[in-house]
């Protein structure tokens, strides 16, 4: 399926989108563009599959550019059609909704810049339109699960006119900007490590990861959901078991202090010792959840048609007035000065009523 034909990867300089895009490389499809707005993250992408995979037969191409802007309208003019779309940029931080600023990008890069790449890739006659979505998205508690779900929502209308497909999974181990990527980061500068105690997640490989997203493009039929089944090797498991495990397979025994500032003074004579200054914690910060989940018990699930990944199956159902009230609601909130993160917050409850988003005024960037 892959060969011979013509694919646009978005977002793909990310982790997720670096691993999707060898992917595809890997099979030597006819056409292989991919845009991303990180310069830098798209060279080192170049620079892997050269060193790796070498260079096959097909076009492959990389854009540094914004998918929501008039150079990715002419792109899309002048190198498509393509068969098949993947959209894999996001903003994916919890961290990302300390702000009404941040947030406001967040909605419009996770909702409305979907939107609008589907509409280009609809146009095109692409044969199918991928986009990432998140586990978060199931009974989210925070802003960016529930961007996700607004977004899956908004892709059940556009459903009717372009198939879609989409894939809800795990944390990516050590992928950029996450919390065992910042472990890597913490240990090369021999700085102490922190992590919550009682924030348990699933993890999956980047390849899983990049496997996952290509199954369901291709496999995937009009509003599929897929995502990884759980197994004996997919369990959920507390950041600071990682910690440990991750320290010890260093050569390093964890030594848990009582605060930051014991981490942080204590940091050298520790780490002479071969112990490193751990601090871990009983999470407090906005919109974390102490467990995730793939999926909730209203939603329609086939767990039978692959071995390891299920399918969650959706009907084209959805408000058409609610969705545009929140699209209005936020173009006006984005047509004055300034704007709450309350404005946003109301707009997101009233298109999730059952959001369970609770508000402690403390975010990431409060903690080391």
């Amino acid at each position: 399926m892959v060969r011979g034909a013509r694919f646009l990867v978005i977002g793909g300089a990310g982790s997720i989108g670096q691993a999707v895009t060898r992917e595809i490389f890997k099979r030597d499809p006819a056409v292989l563009h991919v845009v991303d707005i990180s310069e830098n993250n798209m060279v080192e992408l170049v620079r892997d599959i050269r060193s790796t995979l070498g260079y096959g037969s097909g076009d492959f191409r990389t854009f540094a550019i914004d998918c929501g802007g008039r150079e990715f309208e002419a792109l899309f003019a002048a190198e498509g059609p393509y068969d098949y779309v993947l959209n894999l940029s996001a903003l994916k931080h919890v961290r990302s909704e300390k702000d009404p600023y941040t947030l406001m990008r967040m909605v419009d890069v996770n909702v409305f810049n979907t939107v609008k790449t589907l509409d280009l890739a609809r146009v095109g006659g692409a044969r199918k339109y991928f986009c990432v979505s998140t586990d978060k998205a199931a009974n989210p508690v925070n802003m960016m699960g529930a961007s996700k779900r607004i977004m899956e929502l908004f892709l059940m209308r556009e459903s009717l006119t372009q198939t879609i497909s989409m894939a809800r999974f795990a944390n990516v181990a050590f992928s950029d900007g996450s919390l065992l990527h910042g472990f890597n980061q913490r240990f090369a500068k021999r700085q102490p490590i922190s992590a919550p105690s009682d924030v348990r997640r699933y993890f999956v490989t980047p390849q899983e990861s990049g496997e996952l997203c290509l199954l369901s493009c291709l496999l995937g039929t009009n509003r599929d959901i897929f995502f990884p089944k759980l197994s004996e090797k997919l369990h959920l498991i507390t950041f600071s078991e990682i910690a440990v495990g991750y320290l010890r397979q260093l050569g390093f025994e964890p030594y848990e202090c009582a605060s930051e500032d014991e981490a942080r003074d204590r940091a050298d004579e520790l780490i002479a010792r071969k112990q490193w200054p751990c601090y871990f914690f009983k999470s407090d910060t906005t919109g974390e959840k102490d467990f995730e989940e793939f999926f909730t018990d209203k939603e329609d699930l086939d767990m039978a048609r692959f071995d390891s990944v299920g399918v969650i199956r959706n009907q084209p159902t959805f408000d058409g007035g609610q969705l545009d009230r929140f699209r209005d609601g936020m173009a006006t909130l984005r047509g004055r000065p300034h704007w709450s993160k309350q404005d946003i917050v109301d707009l997101y409850f009233e298109m999730l009523p059952d959001f369970a988003h609770m508000e402690t005024g403390k975010y990431l960037d409060q903690r080391m």
